[in-house]
């Protein structure tokens, strides 16, 4: 088998231009998928994943805390909402809600009443087998 230089150019130009095609792809935070299921290799861009998950956009506001952790986020449809406090070593300090919610945008308020000490905490929300956890400080 011979191989000629202009060959083999062409060859490692191919294979440079069709590496930074696919590191542009994957930059812009495009899901590429090219799969073995049909005959012909499909790519899909865009974020499916954000559009399949149950609970998006939580937010923890006024962080740090001094006196009321403010939460809200969205629910794309109804669900058990489980929210809790818990320390840096992953303990459950508060279970501050557990209850059923309809879909939609959900907005909660908790007083701090001094029951928990000042430091580092984490807000974990679970809906199903989704779990969102947000870092906040307690003041």
């Amino acid at each position: 088998m011979k191989f000629s230089i202009h060959r083999i150019v062409k060859l490692g130009v191919f294979n440079i231009l069709l590496l930074i095609s696919v590191t542009t792809v994957y930059a812009s935070g495009a899901n590429v998928y090219l799969g073995p299921t049909t005959p012909y290799n499909t790519m899909s861009f865009g974020n499916e994943e954000e559009n399949d998950k149950n609970i998006n956009n939580v937010k923890v506001f006024y962080n740090p805390v001094s006196q009321q952790i403010n939460v809200s986020f969205r629910l794309a449809k109804q669900g058990t909402v489980s929210i809790k406090l818990m320390d840096a070593l992953g303990n459950e300090v508060l279970n501050l809600s557990n209850s059923t919610l309809e879909s939609g945008n959900q907005s909660f308020s908790f007083d701090n009443n001094d029951k928990i000490t000042p430091g580092f905490y984490f807000l974990r929300v679970v809906v199903g087998a989704e779990t969102v956890v947000k870092r906040m400080s307690i003041r």
